[in-house]
C-alpha cells in the first residue's frame, strides 16, 4: 500500500478528539467516500469536497460550526491526511469553510451564492412519501389550543406532589433490582399490580388481584387496546349520544360501526340500548358511568342492574371508562358496574392521570381472563412494556400511603374549587348559565340561556379563551345549549377572572367593557 492510500493513525487513539458535533453535542457523521480497490485520492477527496457542500447547503452544517481536525477526519473516515488537506484546501478556495482566530476549521460565516433550491434552514424531510398510505382516520378536530382552555378537566399539575414522586424514583432507582432499566412483564411491575389490584378491592369493590390487572400508558391505550381485541368490521358498538370522542376513535378503527344511545339525568338510557339490541347484534358498548362525559351525570342504580342484565342475557360487552372515580364530593363513590359483574361482562378501564398527572402515562384495565390475555399479547406486539421505574415509583407513594393523603387533600380542594367556580358564574354570568353543582368530576356541564353557545365560544376564541359547548362531544356533532367548564385547574381568583372574561365575549356585548 502507498504512501497516500494508508490511512493516518496517529489521531486513532483519540477518534472523539476535534470531532464534527451539533449545536447540541452529537458527534455529526459525514458520508464516507466510495472507492475501488486501488482509487486514485484526487477522486476521494472531490468526494469529500462534495459531501461537505451538499451538509452546509441543506442546513446539516451551519455558519460558524467547527470542522474536526485533518488528522481526525482521516482517522474517522480512513484516507490519508493529505486527502482532506486537499479537501480542506479547496473548500476553503471556493469559500465554504474558513479558519478562525484558534486556527480551526469551520464553516464560513459569509457563504457563497447559493441556488434558490438551496437553502441554509435545518433540512425537512418530504411532505409528502413516496408510497400509498391508508386511508386516515378522523383526528381529533379540537386539536391543540393555542390560548386557555377552560373546558378541560385536567388537575392542577401545581399540586403534584413532586417532592413525594421525585424521592420514590431515588429510592426505585437506589435499589438493588437492575432489571428495572431491562425488559420485564408485558403486563407491567407486579409490585404496581399488586398495589393498584388492593386499591380496587377497598374502594371499588372490584374482586381482582394482581394477575387480573394490565398496567397500560394512559388509559387511551387501554382503550385502544380493547378496540383492536373486541371490535372488528362490522361489530356494533353503542356509545354515548355525548361522549368521548378518542375513545370513540379507538373502538371504530377496526372498522366498527358505532351507534348513539340518548343520554338524560340518569346517565345512559337503557331502555333506548335494549331496543337497539333487538334490532342489531350488539357487540359492545362504551359507558363512562361514574361521571359521564361530558355532562357528569350518574348512571342511576336501576338502570345499572338493567345494563349489566342485558349485556349478560344478549351477550355483549361492556367498556367501563372510571376515569375519575376518585373525586366524588357528595356521599359515598357509586361502585363500578365490574364490582358486581357476575357474568364477565365489564372490562373496566381506570388510570392514574387525574390523581397524579397525565404525564406519567399510567393506566390500567381489569376484564375477563381470556380478554386481558388477547390484550397483553396485542400490546407486546405494539409497545413491549412500559416504564418499570415509574411504575415502582409509583408503587411506593402507594405503599405509603403518600398517594391516599393526596388524593383526600385534592378531593378537599376540587370540590372548594367546583363550588367558588359556581360562585363565579352567579356573579358574572347570572341568568346566562345555569349549573348545578355535580356530584363529582373535575368539570361543570352548564345550561346557557338566551345565547347562542356556539357563536360565543366563537367570540370567546378570538381573545384567547376556548370553551367546549355540546357540539364538540356530539356524535352527531349536533349544536346544543351547554358547555362544559373544568374547574379543578383553577383556583378561585384563577376561575373569577376567567369568567369574567368570558362573560365579556358574550354576543352583544363589548369585549372592552
Amino acid at each position: 500500500m502507498s504512501s497516500s492510500d494508508r490511512p493516518a493513525r496517529r489521531a486513532a487513539k483519540s477518534p472523539a478528539q476535534g470531532a464534527l458535533r451539533s449545536a447540541a453535542g452529537w458527534e455529526v457523521t459525514l458520508a464516507a467516500p466510495r472507492r475501488g480497490a486501488r482509487g486514485p485520492s484526487e477522486l476521494l477527496y472531490v468526494q469529500i469536497v462534495q459531501a461537505v457542500v451538499a451538509d452546509i447547503r441543506r442546513g446539516r452544517l451551519l455558519p460558524g460550526q467547527r470542522l474536526p481536525g485533518s488528522r481526525t477526519l482521516a482517522a474517522r473516515l480512513g484516507v490519508h491526511r493529505n486527502t482532506v488537506l486537499t479537501a480542506y484546501a479547496e473548500l476553503q478556495a471556493e469559500g465554504w469553510l474558513q479558519t478562525d482566530r484558534a486556527r480551526q476549521t469551520c464553516v464560513c460565516e459569509s457563504l457563497p451564492e447559493l441556488s434558490p433550491a438551496s437553502s441554509l434552514r435545518p433540512h425537512r424531510r418530504a411532505a409528502e412519501p413516496g408510497f400509498a398510505l391508508a386511508p386516515r382516520t378522523v383526528v381529533d378536530e379540537r386539536g391543540q389550543m393555542p390560548g386557555e382552555l377552560l373546558s378541560d378537566g385536567t388537575p392542577d399539575l401545581r399540586l403534584t406532589p413532586r417532592v413525594a414522586l421525585a424521592r420514590a424514583y431515588r429510592h426505585v432507582l437506589r435499589g438493588r433490582d437492575p432489571l428495572l432499566l431491562g425488559y420485564g412483564d408485558t403486563r407491567g411491575h407486579v409490585r404496581l399490580r399488586r398495589a393498584l389490584a388492593e386499591m380496587l378491592s377497598a374502594t371499588r369493590g372490584l374482586r381482582a388481584g394482581a394477575d387480573d390487572l394490565l398496567i397500560t400508558r394512559g388509559s387511551q391505550m387501554a382503550l385502544e387496546l380493547l378496540g383492536r381485541v373486541l371490535c372488528g368490521p362490522k361489530d356494533v358498538v353503542a356509545v354515548e349520544a355525548l361522549g368521548y370522542g378518542p375513545a370513540w376513535r379507538a373502538l371504530g378503527a377496526g372498522g366498527a360501526e358505532l351507534v348513539p344511545v340518548p343520554l338524560d339525568a340518569e346517565g345512559l338510557c337503557v331502555d333506548q340500548l335494549a331496543q337497539l339490541s333487538a334490532r342489531r347484534r350488539l357487540r359492545a358498548v362504551y359507558v363512562t358511568p361514574h361521571h359521564q362525559y361530558p355532562t357528569t351525570a350518574t348512571l342511576s342504580a336501576a338502570r345499572r342492574l338493567a345494563l349489566l342484565e342485558l349485556a349478560r342475557r344478549q351477550r355483549f360487552a361492556i367498556i367501563e371508562d372510571d376515569y375519575d372515580h376518585e373525586f366524588h364530593y357528595q356521599g359515598r363513590p357509586v361502585l363500578p358496574l365490574a364490582s358486581a359483574d357476575e357474568a364477565g361482562v365489564v372490562a373496566y378501564v381506570g388510570t392514574l392521570s387525574k390523581i397524579l398527572a397525565p404525564g406519567l402515562r399510567l393506566g390500567y384495565l381489569v376484564a375477563p381472563a381470556l380478554v386481558l390475555e388477547r390484550c397483553v399479547e396485542l400490546r407486546e406486539r405494539m409497545d413491549r412494556q412500559g416504564d418499570l421505574v415509574s411504575e415502582c415509583a409509583v408503587a411506593e407513594l402507594i405503599e405509603e400511603g403518600e398517594l391516599q393523603r393526596h388524593v383526600r387533600r385534592m378531593r378537599r380542594v376540587y370540590q372548594a374549587r367546583r363550588d367558588d367556580m359556581l360562585a363565579a358564574i352567579e356573579r358574572y354570568l347570572p341568568g346566562v348559565l345555569v349549573a348545578s353543582p355535580p356530584p363529582g368530576g373535575m368539570a361543570l356541564w352548564a345550561r346557557a340561556q338566551g345565547v347562542d353557545v356556539d357563536r360565543w365560544a366563537a367570540r370567546a376564541a378570538q381573545q384567547g379563551q376556548f370553551i367546549w359547548t355540546a357540539r364538540t362531544f356530539a356524535f352527531d356533532h349536533a349544536a346544543g345549549p351547554y358547555l362544559r367548564l373544568g374547574y379543578a385547574l383553577r383556583s378561585a381568583q384563577e376561575s373569577a377572572r376567567q369568567l369574567e372574561r368570558l362573560a365579556r365575549a358574550l354576543p352583544g356585548r363589548n369585549a372592552r367593557a
